[in-house]
């Protein structure tokens, strides 16, 4: 049976994370309180997981667990029924805190908090669920191409369209486009202080970015590819707990793409790394 598709957006984010660990199921069971059974269920999808268990495979991995809890919400919310009786154009209550409907950011900057694009994302999806038997996208040239069909076999997953490929794309919110629904990974690299960071691809855009986390107030991190830079930087402490993205370059196959780390600390010097989109 298919899962939900915020429920099974929810188990991909969780798959990724789990991958980070390094540890099977067994390890999973030996380290939390849930057992080897209820993690095969959670990471396929198959059971909404309680929210104890979405907190501590992210410490595990060493991650911010903010983007999956935010998608623990709406998943929790569309299970209980709780999201069908929101109106269309309300915000999710996941992050009550969050602006109703911030703005996209602007050319080569990122002013979305990533807990508020893990909740747009989600929206997202739960719109797209009342409307998953065929989904038709309107691409750029004006031509109709069929996207999304519920044809799918027993067990597998319905992974929604991207909202935009290429150049359309450049600048904008890898998250909010849809784009970073299972990217790759190019590369990671720690810096000197300790951040993380990482160069990610999505086929399905034609684009890239990077991203930090463990990171200061003031670290910023720039993408140079083809196009204005495009950088993001920690403005306070939610941003130093999670994930911080920039906006999408549009990449192909054989472009370098390189990230430079701007440390807070100006006796600390630039780190840059960069990888080749496969």
């Amino acid at each position: 049976m298919t899962p939900p598709p915020e429920r099974a957006e929810l188990a991909a984010a969780l798959r990724e994370v789990r991958q980070r660990t390094g540890l099977s199921l067994t390890g999973l069971e030996e380290r939390t309180p849930f057992s080897k059974s209820s993690w095969g269920r959670y990471l396929k999808g198959d059971t909404l997981p309680p929210r104890d268990a979405v907190r501590a495979l992210c410490q595990l991995a060493g991650e911010p667990d903010a983007r999956c809890l935010a998608l623990w919400e709406i998943a929790e919310a569309a299970s209980s029924g709780r999201a069908a009786h929101a109106p269309a154009d309300a915000p999710s209550r996941a992050e009550p805190e969050r602006e109703a409907s911030a703005p996209p950011p602007p050319e080569g900057t990122n002013r979305n908090r990533t807990l508020r694009v893990a909740v747009s994302v989600a929206a997202v999806l739960a719109v797209l669920a009342s409307v998953v038997a065929a989904i038709v996208l309107l691409t750029d040239d004006g031509t109709r191409e069929e996207s999304v069909r519920a044809t799918a076999s027993p067990g597998a997953t319905v992974v929604p369209p991207p909202r935009c490929r290429g150049a359309s794309c450049a600048g904008k919110d890898p998250f909010n486009m849809l784009c970073g629904v299972r990217p790759d990974t190019l590369t990671t690299y720690r810096t000197a202080a300790g951040a993380r960071l990482e160069l990610r691809h999505s086929s399905r855009c034609g684009t890239s970015w990077a991203r930090m986390w463990a990171t200061e107030i003031g670290d910023r991190i720039e993408l140079v590819a083809p196009g204005p830079p495009r950088s993001a930087e920690v403005t306070d402490a939610l941003d130093a707990r999670a994930y911080v993205y920039t906006p999408m370059a549009e990449t192909a196959p054989g472009t370098v793409v390189r990230a430079c780390f701007h440390p807070a600390h100006g006796e600390r010097k630039r780190e840059c790394f960069e990888a080749t989109v496969r």
